[in-house]
């Protein structure tokens, strides 16, 4: 087993990123190079490193130490891991771990959007997504249901947010991803037109009379479809359906007039990932 770090002085600055640090200034820490971020359980941990990304350091519950997250430490290399009892790691991050370990990682380089959906035929897209609980539970969805890609605008709940990779279970670090801001050759158009430029059907779910049930053959026949999905509440800008070349209804039930996003991309994602 390797050797763990007792954690014995709360101050210690190589603990900031777990104690001081809040997933913002995590996200900024080595500007204007690419920051840090935290991941939650073994699992997700799991999923983070045979992603590629680099471990800085963990923090690690005794109890874990021996348990669910041994082979994961093993795999962590020559960096400082912290060790305490679940008291002592509760205060340091103030946070409740049920499965006992945190994880600091290089946040990875992500690729251009050109080049991320040059081989993909269906994808998802999400417009001012700020929840980060919404941000996992959809990763989860795209990862199970057929999504190749999820594409985020920058207003988007950042997907290496600790919640939103533990709502997800580290399919984060399965589906690709990228902000639709990241971009060469489509610098100066608007998204839709990208999307479009680049082939790909684009379908705004969305509460409009001139729509198409999800169920309509002809979404299905589409060799290269993005599925876009607005922000809880407000939906997507009217701008963005307006450019669309399909508005997309679920049809509801019991006067219900619409889903949680989340739960509205588990719908959409496995209507429309089948082709």
């Amino acid at each position: 087993m390797r050797d763990l770090i007792e954690i014995t002085d709360y101050e210690d600055a190589r603990l900031d990123v777990y104690a001081r640090l809040n997933e913002t200034q995590l996200r900024h820490y080595y500007e204007p190079e690419g920051g840090l971020f935290i991941t939650e359980s073994p699992k997700v941990t799991e999923r983070a490193l045979s992603s590629g990304c680099r471990p800085v350091s963990a923090l690690v519950e005794k109890g874990q130490a021996l348990g669910e997250a041994r082979e994961i430490l093993e795999r962590l290399g020559d960096i400082p891991v912290f060790t305490g009892s679940s008291e002592t790691i509760r205060a340091l991050t103030n946070i409740p771990m049920t499965r006992g370990l945190l994880c600091c990682m290089l946040r990875p380089v992500l690729p251009a959007v050109e080049d991320l959906v040059s081989s993909c035929s269906r994808i998802a897209v999400l417009e001012n997504v700020t929840n980060p609980t919404n941000v996992g539970a959809i990763f989860r969805s795209a990862a199970a249901l057929g999504m190749e890609a999820v594409l985020l605008n920058g207003a988007c709940a950042d997907p290496l947010y600790r919640r939103a990779s533990r709502v997800a279970m580290g399919t984060v670090f399965q589906v690709p991803w990228t902000y639709l801001e990241n971009t060469g050759t489509g610098k100066d158009l608007p998204y839709i037109k990208l999307l479009q430029s680049l082939g790909f059907k684009t379908a705004a779910m969305a509460l409009r009379k001139d729509t198409v049930s999800i169920g309509d053959p002809l979404l299905r026949q589409e060799e290269k479809l993005a599925v876009i999905l607005g922000a809880e509440g407000d939906g997507l800008r009217d701008e963005t359906i307006d450019a669309s070349d399909y508005t997309i209804k679920i049809p509801m039930a019991h006067g219900v007039d619409s889903l949680n996003v989340a739960a509205c991309s588990a719908v959409a994602f496995w209507e429309l990932g089948r082709h």
